[in-house]
């Protein structure tokens, strides 16, 4: 359902763009419209390059290796999309980008996203961020940690899996 509406978002997005400019160029001229695209592409090369792209390298290291990528990392994950953003030709690309590094705005943006986040460490196990350790849980929680000794399975014969019945 969520993704039923992309291709119509991303068919509309140019043409938003476009009368964006248009609207723009009308308001303060076509010099002053150019002269506010270049700059905020400037901008945003220079915050790309302040923040770096290795901040999404590391992000995707922690999410492979099972880490919640913290909000000291996306933070700064935030700053790179903003960037990119400002780099964008287009006024709508550029106010988003200026909501992103206001800090309110991306405490906000935290807090949504990181609710979506679900980590998948190399065994398998899975935890949704952000969250601290499990002793940080609610006492009423329906979550139980075992350990590998709390927790393991004996054959059982006589299982209907077990494949004894087969010969009856």
């Amino acid at each position: 359902m969520r993704f039923s509406i992309l291709p119509a978002f991303v068919l509309l997005l140019p043409l938003a763009e476009i009368a964006g400019f248009v609207v723009v160029g009308r308001a303060i001229g076509l010099a002053l419209t150019l002269a506010l695209v270049m700059a905020s592409f400037v901008i945003g090369v220079i915050l790309l390059r302040q923040q770096g792209i290795g901040i999404l390298r590391r992000m995707s290291a922690e999410g492979r290796n099972g880490v919640m990528p913290g909000r000291e990392l996306l933070q700064p994950a935030m700053k790179v999309i903003a960037s990119l953003l400002l780099i964008i030709p287009g006024f709508l690309s550029d106010i988003v980008a200026i909501l992103i590094l206001i800090p309110p705005v991306r405490d906000l943006l935290w807090r949504v996203i990181a609710k979506r986040f679900v980590v998948v460490n190399a065994e398998g196990g899975s935890s949704r961020g952000p969250q601290g350790d499990f002793r940080d849980r609610k006492p009423n929680s329906k979550v139980v940690d075992l350990d590998e000794e709390d927790y393991h399975r004996e054959p059982n014969p006589n299982s209907p899996w077990s494949g004894k019945h087969l010969g009856d």
